[in-house]
């Protein structure tokens, strides 16, 4: 996968589809990599320019102790566009990608087509518990944080029946760099965003997961009733509910792009 170097600092990124179709661009949740949205690249790739990268922190990009916000990894997605010469892309990001979806389509809205904003929040507390993942990140490593996080993602019929995916999974969570977890979580702490989404005029998919406890469905419901005509599809799952339900997932959001 190739390395880029945009604005001076290392990301991995890969495109899939055809060079001339509409870009979507992907976005991974916290403690995962690119790698996450392979179910949907088969499908998606057909009809779009798929544009998928490793967050900040995660995965083979820059991976720094600095601190940051959600506008950080808002402009680093902009950044990213413009070192392809890309006006405009649709957007699809899971958690923590839905997130800095919100700040795109509140701060950048004639860069983005139309937005899925899956399994995810505009606000998340409390600060107490983003400290204390923080905290154990640092001193103990992920290795520390795997199986509690993993119980979140994925409800208990799946991690019985997926096995193999779950382990996948848990892979990314141990390979993601430790300084660039903490830097993130920190960046979700401080975030809120509940009221600045209500001016976003761009198309918007809240895609829900009903027995998701990382961000429950009052959360994305909350950021539907925000976004004035945005719309909901709830999907039987936990937190990442594209791997969790994925033809479900891709028929979604493939229908809602093509519209």
């Amino acid at each position: 996968m190739p390395i880029e170097t945009i604005a001076g600092e290392p990301f991995n990124i890969r495109f899939d589809g055809p060079a001339d179709a509409p870009v979507l661009m992907l976005s991974n949740s916290l403690g995962t990599n690119l790698s996450m949205w392979d179910p949907q690249i088969p499908e998606w790739s057909k009809r779009f320019r798929v544009l998928r990268y490793d967050s900040r922190g995660h995965g083979l990009s820059v991976a720094t102790d600095r601190a940051f916000s959600i506008d950080t990894l808002g402009k680093d997605a902009l950044a990213i566009l413009d070192h392809f010469g890309i006006a405009q892309a649709h957007w699809c990001g899971v958690s923590k990608g839905g997130m800095v979806g919100q700040w795109l389509a509140t701060n950048a809205r004639e860069r983005m087509g139309r937005l899925v904003l899956a399994n995810t929040a505009a606000h998340m507390g409390p600060p107490s518990l983003w400290d204390d993942r923080i905290a154990m990140a640092r001193s103990k490593g992920m290795d520390a944080l795997v199986q509690g996080v993993l119980a979140r993602w994925f409800s208990p019929r799946f991690r019985e029946a997926e096995p193999a995916t779950v382990a996948r999974v848990g892979t990314m969570l141990t390979t993601t760099p430790a300084i660039g977890y903490a830097t993130c979580c920190a960046a979700i702490r401080d975030m809120d965003q509940r009221e600045a989404i209500r001016s976003v005029s761009n198309p918007v998919l809240v895609i829900i997961g009903t027995v998701d406890p990382a961000t429950p469905p009052a959360a994305g419901h909350l950021i539907a009733q925000a976004i004035p005509g945005a719309r909901t599809v709830e999907l039987d799952a936990a937190h990442l509910s594209n791997l969790e339900q994925p033809e479900a997932f891709t028929t979604a959001v493939q229908d809602f792009l093509s519209e």
